[in-house]
């Protein structure tokens, strides 16, 4: 089953087909690895233009509640369709935080992808302007300040209960201190085209 949500207007705009195409593509990436052992990104030229077109994205795997991996970018250096399949592989066996996925975890876990829009500099100057400022459900946060730098996609709102809770959790994510407002710190704002499939999936 495909589900879609797009976030704004200057998120990027994919048919039904497309992400079904997405989908698959980082699907048969992850299947390939576990089968053979090998990661195969195929080549830019192996595909329709408009999976050619340079994008970023995210990849998001989970199993039930349980987060399997999530990778991605936030500004675009290579086609759409070899930054899914990059980042789904990434999430697959390269997460940091999680260990890599077997083949029970494939049958079951939903992919999802997140195409995000341009970045939008938040120009605040409070933690209560940036509050005030936030469309809830809406958009994606970006912050850096003093060396640190970290991201929630627009889909973290589902699991919190008010702004304040986003911006505390992705301080904490950034490792600044939950009060601090730094001198040096720049936000941004983005909007995704988020899809997803979800399980039970044929094993690989």
């Amino acid at each position: 089953m495909t589900t879609t949500t797009v976030s704004s207007v200057d998120a990027p705009h994919f048919t039904h087909q497309q992400q079904g195409v997405l989908l698959q593509l980082a699907l048969d990436a992850i299947s390939h690895t576990l089968r053979t052992g090998r990661r195969q990104v195929p080549a830019d030229d192996q595909f329709e233009s408009w999976l050619r077109n340079p994008a970023a994205t995210f990849v998001t795997l989970r199993r039930g509640s349980r987060l399997l991996g999530c990778i991605g970018t936030l500004e675009p250096h290579q086609g759409l369709a070899a930054d899914v399949v990059e980042h789904a592989l990434n999430a697959a066996f390269d997460d940091p935080r999680m260990p890599p996925i077997d083949r029970y975890d494939f049958e079951h876990m939903t992919v999802e992808i997140s195409v995000l829009g341009p970045l939008h500099p938040l120009p605040v100057n409070s933690r209560a302007a940036l509050l005030a400022a936030l469309r809830s459900g809406v958009d994606g946060l970006l912050v850096s300040a003093d060396g640190h730098r970290a991201t929630f996609l627009p889909a973290v709102w589902d699991t919190v209960d008010s702004a304040d809770a986003f911006v505390a959790l992705l301080w904490r994510k950034a490792g600044l201190a939950r009060d601090r407002w730094p001198a040096s710190i720049q936000l941004w704002t983005y909007r995704v085209c988020e899809f997803a499939s979800s399980g039970p999936t044929s094993t690989p």
